[in-house]
């Protein structure tokens, strides 16, 4: 994932989360906002909590959604700002499991440009 497609700055979460919508499922909560200079591509911010284990398995689980981002680059709407959190269940998933919630939380916000029957998994 390129620097410029990357959410680091706190006061950028801040906004999306208080001018942005979510959805959630038991393992990730999406907030999403449309850009103000809007860029044709995404931007994505990934949190997860010390809660879900030690810094090996953060990285993983953050690892694992950039990678998933990146194969659903073609069919996620653009000019966006996405944060992802995850949640506890999270951490005992495989990519693919944590690939198909993540496609599902993005499904229930209407945010894949292709129907969910052709999303590959």
């Amino acid at each position: 994932m390129k620097k410029e497609y990357r959410i680091k700055k706190n006061e950028a979460f801040q906004e999306v989360f208080q001018k942005g919508r979510s959805f959630a499922n038991r393992q990730l909560v999406l907030y999403y906002k449309k850009q103000d200079n809007g860029d044709a591509h995404f931007r994505i911010g990934l949190s997860v909590s010390k809660k879900l284990g030690n810094a090996v398995m953060r990285n993983k689980i953050k690892r694992y959604l950039r990678q998933a981002f990146h194969e659903l680059d073609e069919q996620v709407a653009g000019g966006y700002d996405y944060v992802v959190i995850a949640r506890q269940p999270a951490k005992d998933m495989s990519y693919q499991e944590l690939k198909k919630s993540l496609i599902h939380v993005l499904w229930k916000s209407r945010l894949l440009k292709q129907q969910k029957n052709e999303t590959k998994i």
